[in-house]
């Protein structure tokens, strides 16, 4: 409950921070909006009639009371509803998120656990490099290349577009990758630590198999952070795909947000940082409720 109070202060920032840093911007968004020269009268009568005249703190709590009321005004370039912009956008952007997160749990956790339980060996030093690649290689040309070999050399997927399931393994597997190389790391620091436990001594010395001791005692509370970060990851996937979706030519939310910093587009770019916004900030929930749900610990502390 403290969570999604403390929410809405930080949705009101946002939102104010916004709306400040697009009015300082330079440039006319009718000027923008008109494709050929026109009067100065035309622009004086679109700016009064779109209420850019006004003073900005008028403004901006028209746009809250929108806000209040399901509206995010309406899109200069597009002419039509920023809400129903954001909703056509976001389920092309949900796939390509959970695609990516999918990707990163299945590469990430194995790998990390590998790692741990071979620890300084080869396969330890593999895992932790290519995972490290993924973190510190920058997204946009980790997708170059992979649509240079994969898409123009090899041809096994088309290049960009979101026609279809093939045009989403690639960029999962960018997108993915990155994230992956967290998960990875930090399920093997996690695990290591809680191998040094004495209740994983005691499992050994009553003879326990090792895999039955990482299995049913060390993994359950190695990957406590891990789901947490998991949690967190989904809300930041879903926010943060905007590179990707430029890259391959996606038309997802990501993409609506970019388009709208080319054009100017004001009441688009601000839905899309605020869609964005409560979504980290529901990652962020839903990973303390599994956090709190996962370590009984959590619960009596509270």
């Amino acid at each position: 409950m403290n969570r999604l109070l403390i929410s809405i202060p930080i949705l009101l920032c946002v939102t104010f921070l916004v709306f400040v840093l697009l009015n300082a911007v330079p440039g006319d968004p009718v000027a923008l909006m008109m494709k050929e020269k026109v009067s100065a009268d035309v622009v004086a009568r679109v700016r009064a009639q779109m209420h850019l005249d006004d003073p900005w703190i008028i403004r901006y709590f028209r746009f809250l009371w929108g806000l209040l009321h399901g509206d995010l005004g309406t899109s200069y370039k597009l002419q039509r509803s920023v809400t129903d912009l954001i909703l056509q956008a976001f389920p092309r952007t949900m796939v390509l998120a959970f695609s990516a997160a999918l990707v990163s749990w299945i590469v990430g956790i194995p790998a990390g656990i590998l790692s741990a339980i071979r620890q300084y060996s080869v396969t330890d030093y593999f895992f932790m490099g290519f995972s490290l690649a993924g973190v510190s290689m920058p997204v946009f040309w980790s997708a170059l290349l992979f649509q240079y070999v994969f898409a123009l050399k090899l041809g096994w997927l088309p290049v960009a577009g979101f026609y279809g399931w093939r045009y989403v393994i690639m960029p999962a597997i960018v997108l993915g990758w990155s994230s992956a190389g967290l998960i990875a790391r930090l399920t093997r620091s996690s695990l290591l630590d809680v191998m040094r436990n004495d209740y994983i001594r005691t499992a050994r010395s009553k003879g326990a198999r090792e895999l039955a001791v990482i299995t049913g005692h060390a993994l359950k509370n190695a990957l406590l952070p891990v789901v947490t970060i998991m949690a967190i990851q989904v809300a930041s996937l879903l926010s943060g795909a905007v590179i990707t979706e430029s890259v391959f030519g996606i038309p997802g939310a990501g993409r609506a947000a970019v388009d709208a910093i080319k054009s100017r587009d004001m009441p688009l770019l601000q839905g899309s940082v605020l869609f964005a916004t409560i979504l980290v900030i529901l990652g962020n929930l839903v990973a303390d409720i599994l956090y709190s749900l996962l370590d009984p610990r959590i619960r009596l502390e509270k």
